[in-house]
């Protein structure tokens, strides 16, 4: 079979969990690409300038950084990890639902507050629970949650396109049509990327349409509605509602049962772990002395490196969606702005492809060597983008190639990670944190040097980038192999002093029946 019976077993024995998932996952990535097409609609709604409005959205991005960053706290139980996405999940719909009725910016940014805190709940749970449940068999199931998440934002343009006015508050010129048009396709895909335009250039003046957006954020509520639903019929099954009566002893624990699962094979070596680790959990209990006593340097600079990877190659999936057609309508390439509009939905098309087809790869190679191959593979890609910056046509195949690399380096890294941890560290929390703040940093970082140093830089700045996240995960691999020989160490230790004690502890055994027969 393409898979093994094991794999299918252990699905089928988790199916609901994972499923659960990965369709907090899909909503999740409605979520997170539906707000760009709608900025321009937003600013008429609010009366607000551009400036303001990016702001809102960057509140929003902030928010989810801090959401992935305490997520953690609520994976404790069961219980608190399920509460936490459900009401995450109808926080959700409750404030696409509200969005339209906002006419002040700051209950705006409020609002965007709110949802992005949420969403980064969301995402650390998810993560998590999938992690805890599959362990050595997560790369797998990571690639399918995170595909899911690509394909969400790949489908939520298509739901805003219809409801997104042609001219928003200004003229209804052919020339004012096409800048809405261009300002439009680069506010799709980055938010901060709003910030490096001029206010001037946007048109002004009468002829005002009646905006129709309010129905498109009405029917993404609609839609992301029945996630919480599913939430709560998994929390009902599990016998996990406090009003439900519990005629039956709850079933085990997911995370309990993929537990036994692996100490067939590794029990001691999971316990020892999970004493030292001090088990997943927000950043801030990770930081606790307790836990941190007696751990080798390697156990942090797992941790670290980790983290910086994914804040590298993440930040160049953000930069890269966010100023891509900023740079193809620019000199020299200067594509019309219709034909660059395609380059952003290239990248999240093949962004999905890829991680669609790491599925079955993740499967049949180890993820350290599919790691390896996804950040050589986009190093060269950028690269080939740098020195044939005047062509259009590499430009469109290399942007579906650098989406296709970049696709599935980050469920990779966390399976890899938490695989050499032995799935009870903080690695999850802290990688999917450092992912948020990549994105995040990395996109205000590179647009401030293509505004000042013009839009060459922005390729120049993804070699760079990628680069260095190459050399960081050659130090990850370093102390990885370290801190595997330090368990092996550790492991062989034990085994030994077992052996040691067991000869005396069967001589002792034969020492009393003599003296037994002695007295008798």
């Amino acid at each position: 079979m393409f898979v093994e019976q094991r794999i299918v077993t252990l699905f089928k024995r988790n199916a609901h969990h994972t499923l659960t998932y990965w369709s907090v996952f899909f909503s999740f990535g409605l979520c997170i690409a539906f707000l760009g097409p709608t900025i321009l609609d937003l600013k008429c709604q609010t009366n607000s300038t551009l400036s303001q409005i990016t702001w809102v959205f960057f509140s929003q991005q902030f928010c989810l950084l801090i959401g992935s960053t305490v997520g953690g706290i609520f994976k404790r139980t069961l219980f608190s990890a399920l509460s936490a996405l459900f009401v995450s999940a109808l926080f959700i719909s409750v404030i696409f639902a509200i969005i339209p009725l906002c006419n002040n910016v700051l209950v705006l940014a409020i609002a965007m507050a709110v949802s992005g805190l949420a969403m980064g709940i969301i995402d650390t749970i998810a993560n998590i629970q999938l992690v805890t449940i599959y362990q050595k068999d997560s790369a797998v199931f990571l690639q399918a949650l995170h595909f899911f998440i690509g394909f969400g934002a790949l489908v939520s343009p298509l739901i805003a396109d219809p409801f997104l006015s042609e001219h928003g508050c200004g003229n209804h010129t052919e020339n004012g049509t096409e800048m809405m048009h261009h300002f439009r396709n680069l506010l799709r895909n980055s938010p901060i990327a709003a910030q490096n335009i001029n206010q001037s250039h946007l048109p002004h003046g009468g002829g005002e349409e009646e905006s129709i957006v309010h129905y498109a954020f009405w029917i993404m509520a609609l839609i992301n509605l029945p996630v919480p639903i599913i939430v709560l019929f998994l929390m009902y099954r599990e016998q996990l509602i406090p009003c439900c009566p519990r005629s039956t002893p709850r079933l085990l624990d997911k995370d309990e049962l993929a537990m036994e699962n692996q100490q067939g094979a590794e029990g001691t070596e999971v316990e020892q772990a999970a004493h030292e680790g001090g088990g997943h959990g927000d950043i801030f209990s990770c930081c606790q002395n307790d836990n941190l006593r007696g751990l080798p340097v390697s156990f942090f600079m797992i941790h670290i490196l980790g983290g910086m990877v994914l804040f590298m190659t993440d930040g160049i999936v953000g930069a890269y969606a966010g100023f891509v057609y900023a740079y193809a309508v620019a000199p020299p390439i200067s594509l019309s702005h219709k034909t660059a509009g395609y380059l952003p939905s290239i990248f999240w098309a093949a962004i999905t492809a890829g991680r669609l087809l790491s599925i079955p790869l993740t499967y049949r190679f180890p993820v350290v060597r599919l790691l390896m191959f996804n950040l050589v593979g986009a190093i060269v890609t950028v690269l080939l983008l740098l020195i044939l910056y005047t062509s259009s046509t590499f430009l469109f195949v290399g942007t579906g190639l650098c989406g296709f690399f970049l696709s599935s380096i980050f469920p990779c890294m966390l399976a890899y990670t938490e695989d050499i941890l032995s799935y009870q560290g903080c690695a999850t929390t802290i990688l999917v944190t450092s992912a948020g703040m990549g994105e995040m940093v990395m996109q205000v970082l590179v647009g401030s040097i293509i505004q000042t140093e013009g839009s060459y830089s922005f390729l120049l700045c993804g070699v760079i980038i990628a680069c260095i996240g190459l050399m960081v995960f050659i130090g990850l691999f370093f102390f990885a192999r370290m801190h595997t020989n330090y368990l092996t160490a550790g492991t062989t230790k034990k085994s030994a002093m077992v052996e040691e004690e067991t000869p005396e502890q069967n001589g002792s055994a034969k020492v009393e029946p003599e003296k037994e027969a002695g007295k008798s």
